[in-house]
């Protein structure tokens, strides 16, 4: 068996880039029950963003805003509007990382480095992915403070309730026609990634539109990258109503996992999270599809939480209305019950919930 040249922990935090960070840590913490844990800004004496990191369970969203109108993070959320800026990895080693990923063909995006406060130092170091995305690696076996160096601990007012989220299951990118495997290709050469899953458009079509999509996984599946492209269709498929509003590739969803799918959504419900609609005649013939599952079905219609079967086991999902104005961005909830797959028996059934959304917006 082949060395893992790139070992990976799992995922680190995800850094959003948006247009008010103060604002949107609010909506976070109120809708989906993070607790907010530091901040970096001004009184920090970081002069030209303001960070706020949430944490729930294993999972960390940090939220940075641009102090000024010019720079980089100004000129990102101009361009993409709110988006994901950085997937981090956590690593034992951010400069082994980065020169094993750089060596093998990837784009430096920040050189190692050290970053040190009284609480010691972590190493982070960073490489370009698909669009403006970076991949961060994060080196914290020497730290004991609250997210990083620079980070000040920072609590709410507001006491958040937790909803069960536990951590970032896999977080998919999209990528423009033809790109697909360029993408795919980098995550195996430069990463040492493998090829998880392969969905073409006969798995991913409606009569309008289609699209094909591939997994990328690392070794131990911590990491799990799937990787989308439009296929032709007769209208404009999400993809590229995507790559229209966020006027290139990014993150398209992060899939979060909850043990208890059914008191997730219905929390999220209640702090008005909206989610795609599915018709009720999908449960029609739900249990003939999928065979015995432990939940009742009318809670799983009520809450429109849709329910796929693999070899191994069985999948809870369901998927968010973007959160912020531009179709871009979204979330989805997800409860494995021993599935490893990614819901291919759904496809058609969200496909046609987008397309109702998106010709609501005039973007069919």
């Amino acid at each position: 068996m082949s060395q893992d040249f790139l070992p990976l922990k799992g995922t680190d935090y995800v850094e959003l880039y948006v247009g008010n960070a103060k604002q949107s840590a609010l909506y976070y913490q109120y809708a989906f029950g993070y607790e907010l844990i530091a901040y970096a800004g001004p009184e920090t004496g970081v002069k030209d963003r303001a960070s706020y990191v949430l944490k729930q369970d294993k999972i960390r969203l940090v939220l940075t805003s641009p102090l000024h109108p010019d720079g980089e993070i100004a000129e990102h959320i101009q361009k993409h509007g709110d988006g994901v800026k950085v997937l981090a990895l956590w690593v034992d080693d951010a400069e082994q990382s980065w020169i094993e990923t750089t060596n093998r063909g990837a784009e430096s995006a920040l050189e190692p480095k050290t970053l040190s406060d009284e609480f010691g130092e972590v190493k982070v170091a960073s490489i370009k992915t698909y669009g403006e995305t970076i991949h961060t690696f994060v080196e914290r076996n020497n730290y004991t403070g609250i997210f990083l160096p620079g980070y000040q601990p920072r609590s709410s007012t507001y006491t958040p309730q937790p909803i069960g989220l536990k951590y970032i299951d896999h977080c998919v990118g999209n990528v423009a026609l033809g790109e697909m495997n360029r993408w795919v290709e980098f995550y195996e050469t430069v990463m040492g990634f493998k090829l998880l899953i392969t969905f073409d458009d006969e798995d991913i079509s409606t009569e309008y539109s289609a699209l094909m999509s591939k997994v990328v996984s690392n070794g131990n599946g911590y990491v799990k990258f799937p990787i989308n492209e439009p296929a032709e269709g007769k209208k404009k498929s999400q993809i590229e109503e995507y790559l229209d509003f966020y006027r290139g590739p990014g993150v398209q969803h992060m899939a979060i996992a909850t043990d208890d799918i059914i008191h997730t959504v219905t929390e999220l419900r209640k702090r008005g999270v909206e989610f795609l609609v599915v018709p009720s005649s999908y449960y029609d013939d739900l249990l003939d599809r999928v065979g015995k599952i432990d939940e009742d079905l009318q809670p799983l219609k009520d809450l429109n939480i849709l329910v796929d079967r693999d070899d191994e086991g069985y999948l809870l999902q369901i998927f968010t209305k973007p959160v912020q104005d531009r179709p871009t961005l979204f979330f989805e909830i997800i409860q494995r019950k021993g599935a490893k797959s990614f819901g291919k028996g759904n496809f058609k059934a969200l496909f046609e919930a987008i397309e109702r959304e998106q010709g609501l917006r005039g973007n069919l």
